[in-house]
């Protein structure tokens, strides 16, 4: 059977990859990915085949992989964080109907809101979400009526793709809708660069985070009602009795 990796190569720095991870890319002939995450773990796999697509050729990019398989190559599809969360998996799963003779493996890391959490403090320790702000592939109603109803329901928000050119305004619309149910001092954070050079983290209000400039790179956080401050840290407790 022709092997095919789904790998979620984490935040970036190659020392945030899982184990296993790493050794997928280490048995591989082909890499293939998105152009800026291949070039993240290029210098530490010499003699790989790479191979790359631009922005909005997924679909493409998981033919390419198959096709490579079909070969008899060992293959890996990188995607950036975890390959199940806004990753490829899902599309390899899809499309690899038509390739019933390639093995599909999909092998997990760490996603943004993870290696982001662990930098911000402990923002996640009780129930929380993942909401993308993008809606390239989701109406904006949608992530609207998400946005509400996870705020209604007191749960630790994690937004991905807060902004871009075309959606510069995108956050600032999302607190507005959140502090329809979430107390505008509500603790939050931001995380850019999560794992990369330049990596910084901010704590600030709900309040502030509406102006507060953000970009493709950066990862949002939320608090809930019990979500504090300790030692410039954000902190969830664990249940809602304080300690």
């Amino acid at each position: 059977m022709n092997k095919l990796y789904v790998v979620g190569i984490g935040p970036g720095e190659y020392e945030q990859m899982t184990i296993k991870a790493a050794n997928a890319l280490k048995e591989s002939d082909v890499i293939i990915g998105y152009t800026v995450y291949v070039d993240l773990v290029k210098e530490h796999f010499p003699g790989k085949e790479f191979m790359t697509t631009p922005m909005k050729k997924e679909v493409d990019r998981c033919v390419m992989a198959f096709e490579e398989a079909k070969k008899g190559k060992t293959v890996s599809m990188i995607c950036s964080g975890d390959a199940g969360v806004y990753g490829m998996s899902g599309l390899m799963y899809e499309v690899g109907v038509s390739y019933p003779e390639v093995e599909l493996s999909v092998i997990p890391g760490v996603t943004a809101a993870t290696g982001g959490g662990a930098v911000l403090g402990a923002p996640l320790i009780h129930d929380f979400c993942l909401i993308s702000l993008s809606d390239l592939l989701t109406p904006w109603e949608k992530i609207e009526g998400r946005l509400l109803g996870a705020s209604k329901a007191d749960f630790v928000i994690c937004l991905y793709n807060p902004s871009s050119k075309k959606r510069c305004d995108y956050l600032a619309k999302a607190c507005d809708l959140m502090m329809q149910y979430k107390s505008e001092d509500t603790v939050c954070g931001i995380v850019g660069n999560i794992g990369r050079d330049g990596e910084a983290f901010k704590v600030m209000t709900l309040k502030e985070l509406r102006d507060t400039p953000v970009d493709m790179f950066t990862t949002v956080f939320i608090g809930n009602s019990q979500t504090k401050v300790i030692n410039g840290k954000m902190v969830t407790p664990r249940g809602y009795r304080n300690v």
